[in-house]
């Protein structure tokens, strides 16, 4: 199940949005607050309640109660009020949002700014097929699996159902049998940065190093942790080729010496089959993915790679540009910070500019 497209009027920061997703790898990039999470867990809440075995059955009261709930979790309103997520503007105002689906499927959701926990709910997919969308957040949770599921079902703690969701697939045990070759060929990327295997054992993680034994997640990196996650997604199947990935800010404690594997691991997951969305404040994130879509002979799978900048007008409302090449976005704030940056040492070097 892929998501061909994403329309929404009056969406917390948007007014207006109606733009079209690469089936492989969706780059999306943007100054603080212009709405890059928020695209990834708007579209994660609606196709997450759709993606659950007995989704087929599902009545129309149920799907309202799934998908409001999700996003309930997901955005954390106020005393989870829904209305809240709708531009805020003086008197009443809705907002509709719309997920299209491959082959023509899509689910719309409509609610006013007074609704607190009813959403109009109107779903066209024919074939629910199996897939699993699977989001990383910035933070890594590997380390705090074994506890976390029972304190977040037990008690009111401020973290959004994201988190809560990772954790239950990381409590998935190994499947039986060798890796596919599909799995190798990824997880050959991350090899080539973690030299040894991901153990569960009682909900605890442990990286296991050739002739070094074992050292439990929490005394690894923070970086190592977050590509610990995604090989046992991997392994444990529940990262395949029916998954879309929304991955928010993989750079965050990342060395930039680690990005490049990130990003070939990204690209052997769209060639599995995996839908791609990555959000990013980082320059060699961008342009590893850029070297990608530019250059043919190291594009293998001939892979769709589009970039998407969002950014605010001239009246200070969200807009986004589109392209399949950095160079032709025509907003892009990492290089513009880049650009800055280098005319401030030239400054410095040879006076005002």
């Amino acid at each position: 199940m892929k998501i061909s497209y994403l329309k929404a009027d009056n969406f917390m920061l948007f007014d207006h949005l109606d733009i079209s997703w690469s089936s492989n790898i969706n780059i999306i990039s943007g100054e603080n607050s212009t709405g890059k999470s928020t695209l990834l867990k708007l579209m994660y809440s609606i196709l997450k309640p759709i993606s659950l075995p007995n989704a087929a059955a599902m009545t129309q009261e149920q799907m309202e109660t799934a998908i409001v709930e999700k996003m309930q979790g997901n955005f954390r309103p106020d005393e989870g009020k829904i209305g809240r997520l709708v531009s805020r503007k003086q008197g009443s105002n809705r907002t509709d949002v719309e997920l299209g689906l491959e082959k023509a499927g899509k689910v719309a959701i409509g609610f006013g700014n007074r609704q607190e926990k009813h959403a109009e709910i109107a779903a066209s997919v024919d074939n629910f097929q199996r897939f699993d969308p699977v989001y990383m957040p910035p933070k890594e949770m590997i380390s705090s699996t074994e506890h976390f599921q029972s304190l977040y079902e037990n008690y009111h703690i401020d973290f959004e159902e994201m988190y809560y969701d990772l954790t239950k697939l990381l409590d998935r045990p190994l499947k039986k049998g060798a890796n596919t070759s599909e799995q190798n060929k990824v997880l050959a990327s991350f090899e080539k940065i973690i030299d040894g295997k991901i153990i569960q054992k009682d909900k605890k993680f442990y990286l296991k190093m050739k002739g070094a034994g074992e050292f439990e997640m929490g005394l690894v990196s923070e970086g190592y942790r977050k590509l610990a996650t995604i090989i046992y997604l991997i392994t444990s199947g529940s990262l395949d080729k029916n998954s879309v990935l929304f991955w928010d800010e993989p750079e965050t404690n990342m060395n930039p010496r680690m990005i490049r594997y990130i990003v070939e691991a990204a690209a052997e997951l769209a060639k599995m089959g995996v839908q791609v969305f990555i959000t990013t404040h980082d320059y060699f994130v961008q342009q590893c993915f850029n070297l990608i879509s530019a250059y043919p002979k190291i594009n293998e799978g001939n892979l769709d790679i589009q970039f998407v900048s969002l950014y605010r007008n001239e009246e200070g409302k969200i807009r986004y540009s589109a392209a399949h090449q950095v160079s032709e976005l025509e907003h892009n704030s990492i290089m513009e910070e880049f650009d800055a940056l280098y005319l401030r040492e030239q400054s410095i070097i040879y006076g005002d500019i």
